[in-house]
């Protein structure tokens, strides 16, 4: 025991030389490591981790921006005021007058900013492995600002698209960095809960839009639609002033042979002194023994044979998110709201019950996503959403004023179900099962083909959905419930349970090709060499 603790103490004294220390010690302080990770509770990581739960809120933060702009698209749809001095003159069948964007520019204001979140997305994840997590953001707040400044002074339908195109680039990149930027930082315990708080930001920046709408969509001149481009600015402002004081990622920093500057930003993120050198010799471990099977770190690695099954069971979440219905349900529920009867007052009003109810489901998702794992919210929470989906559409083909108030309804349960549920695992899922040397790829892969999705949503969703086109309104259930019948089958086979477990413990069973339905039982060999660590004394740090 006291030559493992002077062996400890020697790290820490000449860490600015740690890759001098003998391998064999780095390894036996990084199997502790994650032995001990798994000791710390909740109420214990908060209280001894308070930065890095302060630095994965600020994340949050950032990603309000991405939830913001992406619920502004649809929402100022919602507003008579942005429809008239954007769209034109419809005449119903019983004569009533309307305004109406055209379908070509209304698949261009949603789908052309997913299009370009897609790649820049996937360009984030080339630049974020060069230039570290902290600079993309820097890069991506400039651009929000530029991007921000052209929806806000728009005037035409051109200027409108080039804003949101542009900002496109930067909500998918910031997207990818910050979640990817959680998944690093936060404390095991702590680790499901803080990756469901990215999926809170795309609740509650749908309802602060809500809010905003629900005060100024009435007025009858620009800043009906234009007070909520206006708020972007605050969210903006804020996120720069923090991105200063922001540490880089450790993981980063030790995959680019920086373990002196990664051992600083643990200090920063509150693992000092000797804490700090067994953490920074786990990532060391983790990195290295990814790297047997993990030759370099391009896009083409996640798509390796090794590291495929990853790289599938990463992504899929996401795009079932898109496959289910999300899409129908964040961007037209307002417009459905106002055509199933509601005024456009009441429907504003019932877009922040939506957006409220959506707010608590994701609350409720920190407790559930470690009490009932994985694998059993997202499988369970999807078999409940595609009976939800399946109701609103028999209740809007029925056609009545009660029938299609109904299908509302069904909208307002199916948002609070799906925060619950696979809206917050998705995000958790991302992180933890991608490839420890390829996190930020695989993340931005995953968000990239959501985004991909939604782009083919956002350009045919008008034509499915609008009155003067097919006019399918909520009986777009059947559609998106028959595709959550496939989904639900995927997931019953091919997800595994991941809660409770450290990356080089997942790194392991995927290495191993542990089955799916195992992986809750599997005891890996991470946790016996740490078990075996700490019986040689490792309790006395």
């Amino acid at each position: 025991m006291t030559s493992t603790v002077r062996s400890a103490k020697n790290v820490v004294e000449i860490n600015e030389h740690l890759p001098s220390v003998a391998a064999g010690e780095i390894t036996q302080l990084g199997h502790l490591a994650n032995a001990e990770d798994h000791d710390v509770g909740k109420l214990a990581s908060f209280r001894k981790y308070p930065w890095a739960c302060a630095w994965c809120i600020y994340s949050v933060w950032v990603v309000l921006l991405v939830s913001f702009e992406n619920q502004a698209s649809g929402n100022v749809i919602g507003i008579p005021e942005f429809r008239k001095d954007f769209g034109h003159k419809f005449v119903a069948a019983d004569g009533s007058v309307s305004y109406v964007i055209d379908a070509i520019w209304q698949s261009a204001f949603q789908g052309a900013p997913v299009a370009s979140a897609v790649v820049g997305a996937l360009g984030c994840g080339q630049i974020a492995d060069w230039l570290g997590r902290r600079m993309v953001i820097m890069i991506c707040l400039v651009i929000t600002f530029v991007a921000i400044t052209m929806e806000f002074v728009a005037t035409s339908n051109a200027l409108f698209f080039g804003g949101k195109f542009l900002n496109g680039f930067a909500t998918g990149a910031l997207a990818s960095v910050c979640v990817t930027y959680i998944g690093e930082i936060a404390p095991l315990a702590l680790r499901g809960m803080m990756t469901c708080l990215s999926a809170l930001a795309y609740t509650l920046g749908p309802l602060i839009v809500a809010l905003i709408v629900n005060t100024t969509g009435v007025y009858t001149n620009r800043w009906a639609y234009r007070a909520v481009f206006l708020a972007q600015y605050g969210f903006a402002v804020f996120a720069s002033i923090g991105v200063f004081f922001m540490p880089e990622s450790p993981w980063w920093l030790v995959s680019k042979s920086r373990p002196e500057a990664a051992l600083s930003a643990l200090g920063k993120l509150g693992h000092t002194g000797q804490e700090g050198a067994m953490k920074l010799a786990q990532i060391t471990n983790t990195l290295e023994e990814v790297k047997k099977e993990t030759a370099g770190v391009t896009y083409f690695e996640c798509f390796r044979v090794s590291n495929l099954r990853r790289t599938l069971i990463s992504v899929a979440p996401l795009s079932i998110q898109s496959l289910s219905g999300i899409a129908f349900a964040a961007s037209y529920s307002t417009y459905y709201m106002q055509l199933a009867g509601f005024s456009t007052g009441m429907s504003f009003k019932l877009q922040i019950v939506q957006q409220v109810i959506s707010l608590v489901g994701n609350v409720m998702s920190w407790y559930l996503i470690d009490r009932v794992g994985r694998r059993n919210l997202t499988f369970w929470g999807l078999f409940v959403l595609t009976i939800i989906l399946f109701l609103m559409a028999a209740l809007a083909t029925v056609g009545t004023p009660a029938g299609l108030k109904g299908a509302v309804s069904m909208i307002l349960v199916y948002c609070f179900w799906y925060n619950v549920t696979i809206g917050a695992t998705a995000y958790t899922i991302l992180c933890e099962v991608s490839t420890s040397r390829l996190r930020v790829k695989t993340i931005a892969i995953g968000l990239a083909l959501q985004n991909g999705l939604n782009t083919m949503w956002s350009f045919t969703l008008p034509y499915l959905f609008n009155p003067d086109k097919l006019n399918l309104g909520g009986k777009l259930g059947f559609v998106f419930g028959g595709l959550s019948v496939l989904c639900l089958i995927y997931l019953w086979f091919c997800q595994p349970e991941t809660a409770g477990r450290t990356y080089e413990e997942l790194d392991e069973m995927f290495i191993e090709r542990v089955s799916a339905r195992k992986f809750g039982a599997h005891r890996t060999n991470a946790q016996a060499l740490g078990d075996a660590s700490r019986e040689k004394g490792g309790n006395a740090f």
